[in-house]
């Protein structure tokens, strides 16, 4: 039986532009906040903590703690 990616965590390289799928899913989690982050929804990431955030509050929240 093939597996689908709904509701399936992904596992992301986050890059500069973009990130690259290494295992397919649906969403990630926020580093942060824990909440679900959908693919498509995806719009801030850490390169150097390979981190994903759901907005930009979040992202700024842990670049602070850095």
């Amino acid at each position: 039986m093939l597996m689908s990616n709904t509701d399936r965590p992904a596992r992301l390289h986050y890059m500069a532009n973009g990130f690259r799928v290494l295992t397919p899913g649906s969403h990630v989690t926020c580093a942060v906040s824990g909440a679900t982050i959908e693919l498509d929804d995806l719009r801030y990431w850490s390169v150097a903590r390979q981190e994903a955030y759901a907005d930009a509050r979040f992202a700024l929240e842990a670049d602070t703690k850095a």
